[in-house]
């Protein structure tokens, strides 16, 4: 789970991005939305929704392409928001919830919740609904201390680049990220 956690993915890219543009309380913020929003992945694996949705083609495929539509909105908004976002006050409950959205739509967690952590369980040594709670609250745990230390390392940086931070070549970058894990997720497929 550590290997998973540490390979570079969406929530990595968002999380740098985001703390880089809108500071630590905002990148705080968005790892508890993300928390948030695997537990609900892992609550939906563990009561069986998860492998009911996987095995809809077509559900899944609609929740990989809103993930996609919801990090190009992301990258609007990094676009759009100008120098204003970064010094108001806003950032905590936006990310919050971006990181909530970002995390139920998904797919790749759903996967790795019901494929990954059941080649775990062992059916014989006590209850699976109890082993899948248990495994993925280590895997919460592990994500969000990994998380935690993206958002501490970018804020280090920020602190380098404050005036760098507020300039239109910021916000291009910032959507230029964006747009890029975008891209990335919906050039890998769907493995439902």
């Amino acid at each position: 789970m550590v290997v998973v956690e540490l390979t570079p993915g969406p929530n990595m890219g968002w999380l740098a991005a985001l703390t880089l543009r809108e500071g630590r309380k905002a990148g705080f913020a968005a790892v508890a939305g993300i928390t948030f929003g695997l537990s609900l992945q892992l609550l939906a694996a563990i009561t069986g929704l998860a492998a009911l949705i996987a095995a809809a083609p077509t559900v899944f495929g609609l929740l990989h392409w809103a993930g996609v539509a919801f990090m190009l909105y992301l990258a609007w908004a990094a676009f759009t928001d100008g120098a204003s976002a970064v010094t108001a006050d806003i950032g905590s409950e936006r990310g919050f919830r971006r990181g909530v959205i970002a995390n139920v739509l998904n797919p790749k967690a759903l996967v790795f919740y019901v494929l990954l952590i059941s080649q775990f369980i062992d059916a014989s040594t006590g209850p699976v609904w109890l082993q899948s709670l248990i495994l993925g609250l280590i895997h919460l745990s592990i994500a969000a201390t990994v998380h935690i230390a993206i958002v501490l390392l970018a804020q280090t940086l920020g602190a380098r680049l404050e005036t760098w931070r507020t300039s239109l070549a910021a916000r291009l970058v910032f959507a230029g990220l964006m747009v890029a894990i975008a891209l990335w997720i919906a050039l890998t497929p769907p493995a439902a």
